[in-house]
């Protein structure tokens, strides 16, 4: 879009204008092609021709068929015509009676003291620049606030990602400590396969024997279907807890009821089965409404109600 004509001192050039808005050229371009249009070569703003093309792919003066590949750059004659130009400035009407020439134009707008949008410096007290035209609206207490939440916010979303890193790390380990199991049965045999499964089973009666027992008071409260955020804070529990290593993500997968055991995969399941799941021996996890139910401590109970290495149940409420 071009500039307004009532802002230029003197008469302007007919070739200076653009014959789509009817201003004064802005970043002009000319149509240029020798071979499919050789004699065009009329010079348009470029948001305007490139509009115009989008709507009608001819040229606005005599009709000949371009498209936007056709355009250049003005020549470097026409460009520094209108840089001669005189202009008054953009801020006119908030008070400046400075008149320019056209090409100081953007630099004169970027100190000019009547720019609306000028950067300004609070001096009331929190230093914040902000636009000028703000500035009569502005709260230093209520801006500092802003910026507090900001902060806080990207603190929260670092610490978050923190967590996230440190999962990752503890899975990293978990996977090499599995590859070198892996490596150590290729070697051993599978005697060695027998004893790396009794001593898990070692570490989870022993971690078992760490935790509190928990009572469920309210099994209605049951989230069988723990979203992802709930699911990694579980986790980042179970690790803190002292978890073994080789149990968390098994565990895990165990937290959802799509991966739970047939007597406990549907809400149909678990009403038919009641009482036998109120019978779990249950540990509760510290801090969260959420407990194992291990394989080691919950040897009486029917295979259709058990998994291995054990099943996490999350709950909104009644843990004891």
């Amino acid at each position: 879009m071009g500039f307004d004509m009532t802002r230029f001192q003197g008469e302007v050039d007919q070739e200076l204008i653009c014959a789509v808005c009817s201003g004064v050229l802005e970043d002009p371009v000319q149509v240029s092609n020798m071979l499919q249009a050789p004699e065009c070569e009329h010079t348009f703003c470029r948001t305007c021709i490139t509009e115009w093309i989008k709507r009608q792919a001819t040229c606005p003066l005599d009709r000949t068929p371009i498209d936007s590949t056709q355009l250049r750059v003005a020549p470097r004659i026409l460009r520094k015509l209108l840089a001669r130009l005189s202009i008054s400035c953009d801020n006119v009407m908030h008070g400046c009676q400075e008149i320019v020439k056209l090409d100081n134009l953007v630099s004169h707008l970027e100190k000019c003291e009547y720019n609306p949008d000028r950067p300004m410096l609070c001096e009331q007290g929190c230093n914040v620049v902000i636009p000028k035209n703000e500035l009569k609206d502005h709260n230093c207490v209520r801006e500092l606030r802003s910026i507090i939440h900001s902060q806080e916010q990207k603190l929260m979303d670092m610490k978050r990602e923190m967590v996230i890193q440190k999962l990752q790390i503890a899975e990293n380990k978990r996977e090499i400590r599995v590859i070198h199991n892996i490596l150590g049965l290729l070697k051993c045999g599978p005697m060695q396969d027998v004893g790396i499964v009794r001593q898990e089973e070692r570490e989870i009666a022993r971690w078992s024997a760490s935790l509190p027992p928990a009572k469920i008071n309210r099994w209605g409260g049951m989230i069988s279907t723990p979203d992802e955020l709930l699911q990694s804070m579980v986790k980042g529990t179970l690790m803190r807890a002292e978890c073994p290593l080789h149990a968390i993500d098994q565990l895990m997968e165990n937290c959802h009821e799509r991966n739970w055991p047939s007597g406990l995969r549907s809400l149909e399941t678990r009403q038919k089965h009641k009482r036998l799941y109120s019978g779990y021996v249950c540990k509760r996890l510290p801090g969260k409404q959420a407990v194992v139910v291990l394989h080691y401590d919950n040897k009486h109970m029917p295979a259709f109600m058990m998994a291995q290495p054990g099943l996490v149940m999350i709950f909104a409420h009644g843990i004891e």
